[in-house]
């Protein structure tokens, strides 16, 4: 499907309300759009379960300042599963410690039960 599609333009919103929701803490929100399954692999290579990585949101040892694409969002979709892919600049604290900079983003939305969530993410440092 071109990237002008009607369901792109969905995921991309999607993916804009997923990290505006992880930059302001919203719990709530955040959990909807986050499969239960889900998994975050981090650019130092750790594995984080949506319990964990939402958990570190909720107890501020994972503090997102910034979170948003630095580039157009590319998507490539099916009917079931969409993948999104783009530069994110990126500043978060980290168990008190700031880190920032630019990174690809790549993310696996799958539609459950009607609704898209995404199920994979994954965050590349790039380097200058």
């Amino acid at each position: 499907m071109p990237p002008s599609c009607d369901a792109c333009d969905v995921l991309r919103a999607l993916e804009r309300a997923r990290l505006r929701a992880l930059v302001d803490a919203d719990l709530e929100t955040a959990g909807a759009l986050h499969a239960e399954d889900y998994q975050l692999i981090t650019p130092g290579g750790a594995a984080l379960t949506k319990s964990e990585y939402l958990g570190g949101i909720a107890d501020g040892s994972l503090d997102y300042r910034t979170f948003e694409a630095a580039s157009d969002v590319l998507v490539r979709i099916s009917a079931e599963v969409g993948v999104l892919r783009y530069r994110a600049r990126i500043e978060i604290l980290v168990a008190g410690t700031l880190d920032e900079g630019l990174f690809w983003h790549t993310d696996t939305y799958e539609r459950r039960d009607g609704s898209w969530q995404v199920v994979w993410s994954q965050a590349t440092r790039i380097r200058s």
